[in-house]
């Protein structure tokens, strides 16, 4: 079994996906552990980042296309179905996210992506998060990131694309229990399960998590590697935090992520947190260390 930092998700060969998936190993989250620290600069300090910062963790790049409150794009519907928001929301966070990964695989004039072997040899997110792909014999292997990612996006649409797992018609009536529940269902007993009005399978809230980690994971890879060149020389850094930031409100708000995954991005959370793209309201605020983003600010000059 891989190590906290070491995730990974299985596959029966590179071209032949497997729906088994490994337990992911749980512990608290970094911004918890060092929640009690006295200053700031001692909570920051205690993230290990590299210096200088990463240029997405200055305030001026980490700024958003409008202002305004995601949350009411989080937030589920009254009248629909648990099952129905949540597949929508992967769906949706699906198709935002792989718009980024098509930058990253341009060819440049040299015939080569921006994300390649030479320069991504591993799965990555900074140098204290790496991830890993089981093999055929559930070995963990390290691959460039750019193979991880692709083996990642077929296993992610061969679960959106498989009509056992969403089903293209819902199986009966959908509709919401309570109107003031819209993060969590109400589930009336052991043989119940979010979605299963909808036609959902039983396993379908587990795999909507693990689509969710895998974009995470992605997401992490192309602020760490990516953030600078192209995304930020192209102006597309607003777009990209737009995406993410939407991505994590959504993701807590719907348990689809727990706070100890969100470790390689949570300096950003903080910030988020702090700066008030969260709202004190959402999860992702509550996940967040206020000191850490607070620091950030007075270090840019903004607090």
């Amino acid at each position: 079994m891989p190590s906290p930092s070491n995730h990974s998700v299985s596959s029966q060969s590179s071209a032949n996906l497997s729906s088994k998936l490994p337990p992911l190993p749980a512990s608290p989250s970094l911004s918890q552990s060092i929640g009690m620290m006295g200053t700031g600069e001692e909570a920051l300090n205690a993230y290990h980042l590299p210096r200088p910062l990463p240029l997405w963790l200055n305030p001026t790049a980490a700024k958003h296309i409008v202002k305004g409150n995601f949350m009411t794009l989080s937030a589920r519907p009254k009248t629909v179905e648990q099952g129905e928001w949540i597949a929508h929301q992967v769906v949706e966070h699906y198709r935002n996210l792989w718009n980024f990964v098509r930058v990253i695989y341009e060819k440049e004039e040299d015939g080569k992506s921006i994300c390649n072997s030479a320069t991504c040899p591993r799965m990555s997110a900074g140098t204290n998060h790496s991830y890993t792909w089981l093999n055929s014999r559930f070995e963990p292997i390290e691959l460039p990131a750019y193979e991880y990612i692709t083996l990642m996006q077929r296993w992610i649409s061969g679960k959106i694309d498989d009509t056992n797992i969403f089903p293209t018609e819902a199986s009966g009536v959908s509709f919401a229990h309570n109107p003031q529940i819209t993060t969590t269902a109400l589930l009336t007993g052991p043989d119940d399960w979010i979605g299963k009005r909808s036609g959902f399978p039983k396993e379908f809230f587990n795999i909507c998590q693990t689509i969710f980690l895998q974009m995470f994971r992605v997401y992490a890879h192309l602020y760490w590697a990516h953030f600078t060149e192209p995304f930020y020389h192209l102006n597309l850094e607003k777009q990209l935090n737009s995406c993410f930031s939407h991505f994590v409100l959504t993701a807590t708000a719907l348990d689809m992520l727990k706070p100890a995954e969100l470790e390689p991005m949570q300096p950003l959370i903080d910030l988020w947190a702090a700066n008030g793209t969260f709202p004190p309201e959402s999860k992702a605020y509550e996940y967040a260390n206020l000191k850490v983003g607070t620091r950030l600010m007075q270090m840019a000059g903004l607090a």
